[in-house]
């Protein structure tokens, strides 16, 4: 089989006039694009699917299964040799005390990238030496550009901070770059424009939604990392007091995310006009009895702003409920105690009571188990009994920031010397109080009485000062 008779079988199939018209223009004229297509979204699917039917044809073909083969080998070698390398990184670049945080995340994240990275090294040799020989190596080819665009938009990713940012950074940019390389970004513009809802005059298209919501997600980003720049810059001014550095914090945040919604509803046609109207019917309703409601949207609309609560933390109200956050909705919390029991707490508490966040800044805090011995009794044999009771728990902190358990001598008691064991607990202990301290306390019973130290209770001395007892 010659060249020329492989290049025409694998060649793509003709595209439709509606669609052929569009597929040569670049990325930017996407608004051209929807201005362009009249003939809906047929053509569109049509040309999906023959461009589907010319790859699985070019897959089957000889030269595409030689080049199958080409890329696995390149793979197998990229594993076998990604081996040593990540072995010498790991020597050049020991983790130590002294290691920096971003050094630290530095090797790691190049060390994840060390097998892409000489796989897709092997591709773009693997497609010079196709060049030089003259035979085809499309498959090659896209393999290699779809990793290279992985692998730099997870190094981008990397510099942002947040988790779930990073992740929708890196979602979004990635599949608009395979689909750019796969040549199906254009095409797939027009088939999301095509699927659209006229309300009057307005339309409103798939492919305008999803325009917007990235639109947002980008101004939310910007928002959040300037407001954490003026936050950081704020907090280091001493002309403000903490309060108004919070205040000024706050209201940047609201006005930023708030321009941020506006704009994204400009970008896809919403008439900002009609906001008005909408918001003199909401302030009626408020005004005829959504108090409550309105009270506690604003609530949790500050709570998730603030973050000051978080799905995850354990709190403790004021009117002594305890449990771990699990949900924050618009109007209520959802709190789940120790005992399995879910509880819906509106917004507005949290905001207008005060609230003990056992795991505001870290998951862990110190504890203190009372407990009393008999006057007469060796303090440090009692310490000693304590320390023990303490190592035999696994509810203690461990790793970097632990802290060692410690007995206080608290008090001179009426009838006993009164202690303290005290110990610092870890994440998972702190959200079950009753239970760690059920666990200590049985713990400082056993260690005592091993050591034969008395437990008091309250004596009284009675003294007859007239009379007489009956005999």
């Amino acid at each position: 089989m010659t060249r020329s008779t492989i290049l025409a079988q694998t060649e793509a199939p003709a595209e439709p006039e509606a669609v052929k018209a569009i597929v040569d223009k670049g990325p930017d004229d996407a608004e051209k694009i929807v201005e362009g297509v009249t003939a809906g979204i047929v053509p569109t699917i049509n040309f999906l699917s023959e461009k589907l039917q010319a790859l699985s044809a070019q897959f089957l073909s000889e030269q595409g299964l030689f080049q199958l083969a080409v890329i696995l080998v390149a793979g197998l070698i990229a594993w076998y040799l990604s081996k040593p390398v990540r072995a010498l990184v790991e020597r050049q670049f020991p983790e130590d005390d002294n290691t920096g945080g971003f050094q630290i995340g530095a090797i790691k994240t190049f060390n994840r990238l060390i097998f892409p990275i000489l796989w897709v090294m092997a591709l773009w040799i693997s497609v010079k030496s196709y060049r030089t020989i003259g035979t085809g190596n499309d498959l090659i080819r896209i393999l290699a550009s779809l990793l290279n665009a992985w692998i730099l938009v997870h190094l981008f990713s990397k510099l942002v901070r947040d988790p779930l940012w990073s992740k929708i950074f890196a979602t979004i940019a990635w599949t608009t770059a395979a689909l750019y390389i796969l040549r199906l970004l254009n095409p797939t513009i027009v088939l999301l424009d095509g699927i659209a809802v006229n309300f009057g005059d307005a339309r409103l298209s798939v492919y305008m939604m999803i325009k917007g919501l990235i639109l947002l997600v980008l101004l939310l980003w910007t928002a959040s990392a300037v407001t954490m720049f003026v936050q950081s810059r704020v907090s280091k001014s001493k002309v403000f007091t903490p309060s108004m550095q919070t205040l000024i914090g706050q209201g940047v945040r609201i006005l930023l995310l708030f321009g941020a919604v506006m704009l994204a509803m400009n970008a896809i046609g919403v008439d900002l006009t009609a906001l008005a109207v909408f918001s003199g019917a909401v302030g009626v309703g408020i005004g005829f009895g959504l108090q409550a409601i309105f009270s506690n949207l604003v609530a949790g609309i500050i709570m998730l702003l603030e973050r000051s609560i978080k799905v995850g933390d354990f709190v403790e109200l004021e009117s002594g409920l305890t449990g771990e956050v699990r949900e924050i909705n618009t109007r209520s919390t959802l709190i789940s105690t120790n005992d399995n029991v879910d509880i819906l707490v509106p917004n507005a508490e949290f905001i207008n009571h005060r609230v003990i966040n056992w795991t505001l800044r870290d998951g862990f805090r110190r504890t203190k188990i009372p407990f009393g011995v008999a006057y007469g009794t060796d303090k440090e044999l009692v310490k000693k009994a304590a320390l023990e009771a303490a190592d035999t728990l696994p509810h203690m902190l461990t790793g970097r920031g632990a802290k060692p358990p410690e007995v206080w001598l608290v008090e001179f008691g009426e009838s006993s010397l009164n202690f303290e064991l005290v110990v610092w607990l870890s994440p998972e202990a702190v959200k079950r109080p009753s239970a760690v301290a059920a666990d200590y306390n049985w713990a400082l019973e056993t260690a005592l009485t091993k050591y034969g130290i008395e437990i008091p209770f309250p004596q009284r001395d009675i003294h007859i000062r007239s009379g007489k007892l009956a005999k």
